[in-house]
């Protein structure tokens, strides 16, 4: 079986010793960071507060951007609602959603996978779990929250995400705003960071040997091709990190990308691995690590398994495109 290899993407750095740059620490080395995701010094940024109703309400809110003495029962919140939910159930959810999709297309059509399935297929389904009135509805919302959520999205981007939350709001069953926030929030990270890791797979795995199991092929992708590529955190105190001395107050950019890289962790870094050593940090580790991995992984196993049995890509193959053959 002939392995696929993934070359860095560009603008991925190599592995190294912390270096201080115009933005901060800029942080590489898979054991680097490890170390300050689970150094209780390194706090993510916290989201300022903001009207009620609002997206900037949502990022002060949800556990993501909490300080640390809101995080953990915020944190509390979203794993309770991801408890309730069976990830096998989420995945074969998804692939039959996938398959209907799959089914309104005519022989030998194009599909936009972005568009038309991983961004819409794992928040439809997620939604309708988590008890959303209209979850397709809700696939439109979510995106536009998304587009968003990290700082710096224009007034025009704001404004239409303000209205999202209000409709996500309205289509929510009742709880305290607190617990609706952050379900609201496992919806939002469904839609960037589960349709970049589907994106991700299709470019990369769709044309493996079909010996390269689903969970195999996603789990080398996350890897190699992670869906977020960076974190930051900001140091409360002085500490040493990676043999360099980070004053207190600074900025640490952690590099996902380089460090599910780094050839002291991972052998041949560029390469797919069918005996795993090691795990990709892509969904981070510690008290901040992601809740919803083993959902996150079953929802792109369901769209992926399908495109994989029922797909080919086109020739050659654009971002996210391929080419439909239906039996």
């Amino acid at each position: 079986m002939e392995l696929p290899t993934i070359t860095a993407a560009p603008g991925t750095p190599p592995c190294g010793p912390p270096a201080s740059g115009d933005d901060g620490w800029v942080v590489t080395r898979y054991a680097d960071v490890v170390a300050a995701l689970t150094d209780s010094r390194c706090v993510v940024p916290a989201a300022p507060a903001g009207a009620a109703g609002t997206l900037a309400w949502l990022r002060g809110t949800v556990s993501r951007f909490s300080p640390p003495d809101e995080h953990a029962a915020r944190r509390a919140l979203g794993t309770a609602a991801l408890d309730a939910l069976d990830p096998s159930d989420l995945s074969l959810a998804a692939a039959r959603l996938t398959g209907q999709i799959l089914d309104g297309v005519a022989r030998e059509d194009v599909v936009d996978v972005t568009g038309e399935l991983a961004r819409r297929v794992p928040v439809e389904v997620l939604a309708e779990r988590l008890g959303l009135a209209e979850p397709a509805a809700a696939v439109a919302e979510v995106s536009a929250v998304a587009a968003a959520y990290h700082p710096g999205a224009g007034p025009a981007a704001v404004s239409r995400a303000d209205r999202a939350v209000a409709a996500l709001l309205a289509m929510s069953p009742p709880a305290p705003a607190e617990t609706t926030a952050n379900l609201l929030g496992l919806l939002v990270q469904a839609a960037d960071a589960t349709a970049g890791l589907i994106g991700a797979a299709v470019r990369h795995g769709l044309a493996a040997p079909d010996e390269l199991g689903t969970a195999a092929l996603l789990a080398e992708v996350l890897r190699l091709d992670p869906p977020v590529r960076v974190t930051r955190r900001v140091t409360t105190d002085a500490l040493s990190l990676g043999g360099q001395a980070v004053r207190a107050g600074e900025r640490l950019l952690l590099r996902f990308d380089a460090a599910n890289r780094d050839p002291a962790v991972f052998p041949e870094p560029g390469r797919f691995r069918t005996d795993p050593t090691g795990a990709a940090l892509t969904f981070g580790t510690g008290p901040r690590a992601c809740p919803g991995q083993r959902h996150a992984l079953a929802l792109a196993a369901g769209v992926v398994g399908v495109l994989r049995r029922r797909c080919r890509p086109t020739e050659p193959l654009p971002t996210d495109r391929l080419e439909v053959t239906l039996p």
